[in-house]
């Protein structure tokens, strides 16, 4: 690996490019903001300035409330600010998938521990908007076909740069987990896929037993490391 990791982020990032879209769809590309750019690169120089490759987390795509706000994947201005430690002036508001992702990083141990083996990205590292509300990329079949080929380019680019290919650890049971294990299958990103509730469904649906599933997230993610890296 001739570069860091946290650079290979942030130039991934900036090179990013919106394919077209379609029925009133919009996207959301924080990364061609300037000032989220900066946010970016003191996150990922804080956690990711190394040349140590990560187990991948892969989720659905950027909400307007985390990722597509901070650039940063389940992580809201809160928790960016209160918790990871870097200064912003954007709006604070929360997101329900940071809020969970971040007490998991807190039982996990710290975020130094945690960033220094995991890395969180998405089917889709560009998220989308209709009429105001988010959107899944599989909400839309036009969407999902035409852009198909980017997403298996974007999670090539990473893995290359950055990866562990032995595991990967699906976000989001249903149709993300449906989706990348027939990319999968069809493209042979990684050895073995594991899979975890989505965070918002657990928040939003399974609140009372949010203990559990950040125990069930702790077990995949100890299971993924012996995957990588043996007992």
């Amino acid at each position: 690996m001739d570069k860091p990791v946290s650079e290979q982020i942030i130039s991934f990032y900036q090179t990013l490019e919106s394919p077209p879209l379609y029925n009133d769809i919009t996207a959301l590309e924080p990364y061609q903001n300037e000032e989220v750019l900066q946010i970016m690169g003191a996150f990922y120089d804080t956690y990711y300035k190394d040349c140590r490759r990560r187990i991948f987390l892969i989720g659905i795509n950027p909400g307007r409330l985390g990722g597509g706000s901070t650039g940063i994947p389940f992580t809201d201005p809160i928790k960016l600010e209160s918790q990871a430690g870097i200064a912003i002036n954007l709006q604070r508001k929360a997101e329900l998938s940071s809020t969970f992702i971040y007490e998991m990083i807190e039982a996990y141990k710290d975020l130094e521990s945690f960033y220094a083996d995991f890395y969180f990205t998405s089917v889709s590292p560009i998220g989308f908007v209709k009429q105001g509300k988010n959107l899944n990329y599989y909400d839309d079949k036009q969407l999902m076909e035409t852009w198909e080929p980017h997403f298996v380019n974007w999670l090539n680019r990473q893995l290359d740069g950055f990866g562990h290919r032995s595991v990967g650890i699906i976000i989001g049971k249903g149709k993300n987990q449906a989706y990348m294990e027939q990319l999968n299958k069809q493209h042979q990103f990684f050895e073995t896929l594991l899979v975890v509730p989505h965070p918002r469904w657990v928040m939003q649906y399974r609140l009372k037993n949010k203990a559990l599933y950040i125990h069930q997230y702790l077990e995949t993610l100890a299971t993924a490391k012996r995957m990588t890296y043996g007992d």
